[in-house]
């Protein structure tokens, strides 16, 4: 393989690009109108060049298209952005800002007349956008078509410009992997920022076992460090690429940029983070926001948090944007979806985030929690060291829909026992309140039938409490165990919904829910004595993914619930003598809980160090 990069800091530019103007995107699958919109007339928009015909109007206020001013003016050090643009033809281009609230002002504008290849350049002060607002610029013609090409924003740049690292951790999803890789080294620009590119393969399926891999490969030439290991999940692919930064490569000030395996990469948020990495006032977290996968013109959300008290992550912080459309348009206001609000972020996934060496140095790596909360728990812990966290507006990539993914999973032990690990370094750990909601939500699974989830969390919990010991192998056993748990539960498997077990095509009846109880409590009680005494209102019946609450499978002896994945079915049966035993186990769990969590507190509190330290994950890579 090639050898790796020296990760060191570079001459700064005369000026540091912080975006390019696109007008489309990586892919056919992805709508123009996330770059450039047309509101009249016509236009031709390519990937770095758009052609406005006579009499039209095209803007940039789009996700893409918006310089996030808000964010450089709270994070940055930038006093001012200056746009350049090279026309050809005639019209009129000018730079527009918005404020907190989607009220726009003209910052600036230039009439333009038979111009071959002609630059144009306008500035504006990033001085009056401390609780929202962008800059975007529109394009106007008459009589004459524009073309417009070869967009750049840029500021005044730092003394150095540090070096990047993209790490990408891959686990048998070969085809993904590759298609990343291949993202990144299709666009020359961004990957000229990019000192190194490390693939971090943890499965059975290597990536380099490809013909294609020679072809991605070369691409990325000298900056490959492709790296096999075992599986050590999410955790150990990504903290490997940090490892590899900080120990074998000795950076100083360096991004790490990660990104996940499966995304559909724009490599445009190469040079967004790292530009905005590079002019942060300290060290920042600076993460890429998630647009979906399978409805690529949405918005996952603009900024998350966890309730820790709640162990309930990926709360929207309020006031930004959360599954929206963002080619739509608000219908109270009329205004376009974008974050025109500066929403602060709590944590930022993993699916890209950029972590600067320096708050690894301050704070340890990673916890070796192998998979979920990873992203949570170091988020928190870089913010309790003064560290923030920024989710960048127009810096995404698309990556797989959350509520696509059905919740019935083994990765549900690891969300659970990794909360409850993050919620006892980071909050104040009330056992009350989080036995109390996790009570109630193991009593939803049985009532549900879903009893192999009930048992997850059971296992969950118990993993919890035998300390932080059980964290030594990186999560590795854990993982087999829970596969093997959950496969003791029929009701855990998903049937193709051509072939359920024991029933015959056409003989379920599709039945949806009433409408959701305005009075849970009492019909939750209802449906636990009816359960106990065996009644059921029908015996069997299919279920869509979206009627599935508790107070409606509850209703069925046998209930076929179609996957949230909407790849299958369950087939979920109740089971009185099962539903009996899980729940005095729930209650003995629940109750040592409830008993130990001060004590199990303090023992995780005090193996942090240990736990996030060089020589942990140094065992764990076997270096």
């Amino acid at each position: 393989m090639p050898g790796k990069s020296k990760l060191v800091e570079h001459e700064a530019p005369e000026k540091l690009l912080t975006q390019r103007g696109l007008f489309a995107g990586p892919s056919q699958i992805v709508s123009e109108d996330l770059y450039a919109e047309v509101k009249r007339g016509i236009a031709d928009r390519e990937r770095h060049r758009m052609v406005v015909h006579p009499n039209a109007t095209v803007t940039m206020n789009t996700y893409f298209g918006r310089f996030p001013a808000s964010y450089w003016q709270r994070w940055c050090v930038s006093p001012e952005v200056e746009l350049e643009l090279e026309v050809t033809g005639s019209g009129q281009v000018s730079l527009v800002a918005s404020d907190s609230e989607g009220e726009t002002r003209t910052v600036a504008a230039e009439k333009i007349a038979g111009a071959k290849a002609q630059k144009v350049r306008l500035s504006a002060k990033i001085d009056k956008f401390t609780d929202g607002g962008g800059l975007w610029f529109d394009v106007i013609t008459g009589d004459d078509s524009l073309v417009v090409e070869g967009v750049r924003w840029t500021v005044a740049p730092p003394k150095t410009v540090r070096p990047t690292a993209v790490v990408i951790c891959t686990f048998n999803r070969v085809d993904d992997c590759l298609n990343t890789m291949a993202a990144l080294a299709s666009d020359p620009e961004p990957l000229e920022l990019v000192d190194t590119v490390y693939v971090v393969d943890q499965g059975t399926d290597a990536v380099e076992s490809r013909e294609r891999f020679a072809e991605v490969s070369a691409a990325l030439g000298s900056k490959l460090r492709y790296i096999r290991q075992p599986n050590l999940g999410g955790a150990g692919g990504f903290t490997r690429g940090l490892y590899e930064v900080t120990e074998i490569d000795h950076a100083e000030h360096a991004n790490v940029l990660f990104m996940d395996d499966d995304v559909l990469c724009e490599p445009e948020i190469v040079i967004r983070l790292t530009a905005f990495a590079n002019r942060t006032t300290q060290p920042t977290i600076v993460g890429g926001q998630m647009l979906y996968l399978l409805h690529p013109n949405f918005l996952h959300v603009g900024a998350e948090y966890a309730n820790l008290d709640t162990l309930s992550p990926g709360q929207v912080v309020e006031g930004a944007l959360f599954n929206a459309d963002l080619t739509g348009y608000d219908e109270e206001t009329g205004k376009r979806n974008v974050q025109d609000k500066r929403v602060d972020a709590g944590y930022n996934g993993w699916w890209s985030c950029l972590i600067p060496s320096e708050i690894v140095k301050a704070v340890g790596y990673p916890l070796p929690l192998f998979f979920q909360w990873d992203d949570i728990e170091y988020g928190y812990r870089a913010r309790a060291h003064g560290f923030a966290t920024v989710s960048l507006p127009g810096a995404g990539v698309w990556h797989a829909d959350f509520h696509w993914k059905d919740w019935d999973d083994w990765h549900r032990y690891f969300n659970l026992r990794n909360a409850l690990i993050t919620s006892a370094l980071h909050s104040r750990f009330d056992p009350k309140m989080i036995v109390r909601g996790m009570a109630k939500q193991f009593a939803t699974y049985i009532l549900g039938m879903q009893y192999g989830l009930a048992a997850t969390q059971l296992k969950a919990v118990e993993d919890f409490l035998k300390g932080p010991d059980f964290l030594a192998d990186g999560g590795v056993q854990a993982a087999a165990d829970i596969r093997k748990l959950r496969a003791e539960f029929p009701e855990t498997v998903r049937h193709p919904a051509s072939e359920i077990p024991g029933f015959k095509p056409g003989s379920l009846p599709m039945i949806t829910a009433a409408p959701t109880p305005k009075l849970i409590a009492p019909v939750f009680a209802k449906r636990l004595v009816n359960q106990l005494l065996g009644k059921s209102v029908h015996d069997a019946g299919a279920v869509p993914a979206g009627d599935a609450a508790w107070w409606h499978v509850s209703l069925f002896n046998t209930a076929v619930v179609t996957d949230a994945s909407q790849e299958g079915v369950r087939v979920r049966k109740r089971d009185k003598e099962l539903a009996v035993r899980l729940s005095k186990q729930g209650a003995k769990v629940f109750r040592e809980l409830y008993r130990r969590a001060p004590e199990i507190q303090r023992s995780y509190k005090d193996a942090m160090g240990k736990l996030t330290s060089r020589d942990t994950w140094s065992r764990l890579y076997d270096l």
